[in-house]
């Protein structure tokens, strides 16, 4: 018997209608309701196709949809439209983002089916190349034996022990959505749901449905009763990703939960309590859009209590090596037997770049020449960097690695007691007098250093 392939069918619509019944002959058709918080499918294959029946999407459609395409990523798109993508912007943004083809009714089943059909192979095809998903670094941007890195882990540390709500900040790619699940697996509440919802996504009519829920529908029936994120984290965690895109009236649909831990539905007469552990990420100070009053005081009061910003790659440098090595492990254990490394143009090439992608920026480097490059030994070249970014002089002698090591750890001691040098000091477990030496020795570096920080770092965590 021929095995069923599996295809993800997402519509605002229960019912997929003719074309879903042509196609479940040879498919096996998962429903997703589109206004159900996102939650990963495995449909253990490891290639996943699905078709977006577009067709009838409204303008509140299009951010729930946009947080269940984020969550089935990688999954290859169909789209289904009954008009042209360029005449909605909404539709034109989808389709162009994270459609591999799309139709526009009426349809050609016959094409549908021979596109269908060519994209799961090409989905089962990079599958097997790469032994399941694609090596990256995400699952690791917390290793490392810097000293930024260290504090931050040990910071994670103590805050997953409690239930209190605690607040990530940190530049695009420096790992802050790891950084929130490592709170979650480590917490009392592990064992519970680990819920998320993309902040910069939710439209300001339906936060409070979208975070709540909505006891009752709409009284036409135009929309079913619906479970909120808060409901549906009960006894786990909330992830409210971007919690500094929120307008200010959005952002005080969350002050009642996070006075009392009450759940306040759209249509519910009394509040109930529930018990969800509140994990925020942001990629700006939220103390500076108080000032600025882009964030309500009171809620950042109640959100901010414990924060923790997650340090830049240039800010530990150091841990490249190690990083790498992680990738080209994660990237051996999915099949790829090649023992990839780098030359040393190549090392020197990462060490002297400013990395303004962070994490992400160097995950996909990486994952480029390893596709793109034709010697085990990678290059500069592979990397992305012109020949000249990578200057054969560099040092990259134990000596070079040791006075980095020593300007991070001076650099993060003093902004985290605000340059008191004593506190320093006991940070780093060595006397005033010795503070004082790493602080000369490096001090030329450590001010060029400083000259090319933006501003705002200073006003820290």
């Amino acid at each position: 018997m021929e095995h069923r392939r599996t295809l993800l069918w997402i519509s605002p619509s229960p019912d997929p209608g003719v074309t879903g019944l042509a196609l479940s002959s040879h498919w096996d058709i998962h429903q997703i309701n589109l206004h159900q918080p996102p939650r990963d499918l495995s449909n253990g294959n490891g290639a996943r196709v699905g078709v977006l029946d577009l067709h009838g999407c409204t303008d509140e459609d299009f951010p729930l949809l946009e947080d269940w395409l984020n969550t089935l990523n990688p999954t290859t798109w169909v789209g289904l439209t009954d008009k042209p993508p360029a005449q909605d912007p909404n539709l034109s943004h989808v389709i162009g983002t994270h459609c591999a083809d799309y139709h526009t009714l009426p349809l050609d089943q016959n094409r549908l089916d021979t596109v269908l059909g060519h994209l799961w192979g090409m989905a089962r095809l990079r599958s097997q190349l790469a032994g399941g998903e694609r090596a990256t670094l995400q699952h690791c941007a917390l290793s490392g034996h810097s000293t930024a890195i260290r504090q931050t882990r040990s910071l994670l540390q103590r805050f997953a022990s409690t239930l209190e709500p605690v607040l990530i900040y940190g530049a695009s790619g420096t790992g802050k959505e790891t950084a929130a699940r490592y709170i979650h697996d480590h917490s009392p509440v592990s064992h519970g749901p680990f819920i998320s919802v993309n902040c910069a996504a939710l439209p300001p009519s339906l936060t409070q449905r979208e975070l709540f829920g909505d006891e009752n529908g709409t009284p036409d029936g135009a929309a079913e009763a619906h479970i909120g994120r808060f409901e549906a984290a009960h006894g786990g965690s909330l992830l409210l990703m971007g919690i500094n895109e929120l307008l200010p009236e959005q952002q005080s649909a969350l002050l009642r939960f996070l006075q009392d831990g009450a759940l306040d539905q759209v249509g519910s007469k009394r509040p109930r309590q529930i018990r969800t552990r509140i994990i925020a990420t942001s990629s700006q100070p939220l103390d500076a859009l108080v000032q600025s009053n882009e964030f309500r005081k009171d809620v950042f009061y109640r959100l901010g209590g414990l924060s923790v910003r997650l340090p830049e790659l240039r800010e530990r440098l150091e841990d490249l090596p190690e990083l790498v090595e992680h990738f080209f492990a994660s990237a051996a254990s999915q099949g790829n037997r090649i023992h990839w490394q780098l030359n040393e143009a190549a090392m020197r090439a990462l060490m002297a770049h400013s990395w303004p992608g962070n994490i992400r920026e160097l995950d996909n480097r990486l994952h480029q020449a390893i596709l793109l490059g034709e010697d085990q030994r990678l290059s500069p070249q592979d990397l992305g960097f012109q020949a000249q970014q990578a200057n054969a002089n560099d040092d990259l002698s134990l000596d070079h690695f040791r006075a980095q090591a020593e300007q991070q750890a001076v650099r993060c001691s003093l902004a985290m007691t605000h340059n008191n040098v004593s506190a320093a000091a006991r940070l780093l477990d060595i006397s005033r007098v010795s503070l004082y030496r790493l602080m000369e020795k490096h001090k030329s570096a450590m001010a060029a250093t400083e000259d090319t920080s933006s501003k705002p770092r200073n006003k820290g965590l």
